[in-house]
């Protein structure tokens, strides 16, 4: 829902960004690669130093301006596969580097059975992270689709970004815990629904196939390539003499 929605936010926002950006002749892969190693280094410094309100708004505010290199490159013309493929790219070591930073914070600020189940979460999710994606992008490279999901990557950020803000401002961390917990669960219930619209799809190239094999005699061949019972007579190719003539001699 909110990447749908937070699309026209983001354009009114960072739209004039984009089009100075554009008129400077910036490369959109270069925001691209940047805002990726802009949210990196603050997911891994300010994380786990406990820095946890300034870190969710500075990472809140990256993710946000996630939208800009899109931008630019439908300003500039450039929108391309190798486009899309180097923001998936991005967006997956954005998303890995945040569950690492909370991931590495819980180590060291939390004890006891809320440390390890936030850690074990925190993990969940930083391997998960990679699955939801990867399940689609498969199912893409199979000439299939797989566009379905409880919750998709801005919903489940905004999640986790919120619990930290508010864990940092001084709410139990029990909080972000559960927050982790309802990231883990949306995303093994995407794998899970995107699997099961895979294997519908799968499931129907079968019955097509099988379908096709049918129509052509049930075991795929035409009545003319399935052998003669014994003694029958087997008709002779498309356009081949028979050998015999009609009272029994040579052709002529």
């Amino acid at each position: 829902m909110l990447s749908r929605n937070g699309r026209g936010f983001a354009a009114v926002v960072f739209g004039p960004a984009a089009r100075v950006l554009v008129r400077l002749g910036v490369s959109p892969d270069v925001v691209t690669v940047s805002g990726t190693a802009a949210v990196t280094a603050a997911a891994l410094t300010l994380l786990p130093a406990d820095h946890l309100a300034v870190g969710a708004l500075v990472l809140g505010a990256l993710v946000v301006a996630d939208n800009l290199d899109g931008q630019m490159a439908r300003m500039s013309n450039r929108v391309s596969r190798w486009g899309a493929f180097l923001d998936s790219t991005m967006d997956r070591i954005a998303d890995a580097a945040i569950f690492s930073g909370v991931l590495l914070w819980a180590l060291r600020h939390l004890d006891g059975a809320l440390g390890a189940w936030t850690v074990g979460l925190a993990l969940a999710c930083l391997v998960l992270g990679g699955v939801v994606p990867y399940a689609k992008a498969r199912a893409e490279g199979l000439g299939m689709t797989a566009n379905v999901g409880l919750a998709e990557r801005a919903d489940r950020l905004v999640v986790v970004l919120v619990a930290t803000l508010l864990v940092g401002l001084g709410l139990p961390a029990a909080v972000l815990t559960a927050a982790l917990a309802l990231h883990a669960v949306a995303s093994a219930v995407t794998v899970v629904q995107r699997m099961r619209t895979v294997y519908v799809q799968a499931r129907g190239d079968s019955v097509a196939l099988a379908g096709d094999g049918d129509e052509l005699g049930g075991d795929g061949g035409t009545p003319a390539e399935r052998p003669a019972p014994d003694g029958a007579a087997r008709p002779a190719p498309d356009g081949a003499a028979s050998t015999n003539g009609p009272a029994g001699g040579a052709a002529s």
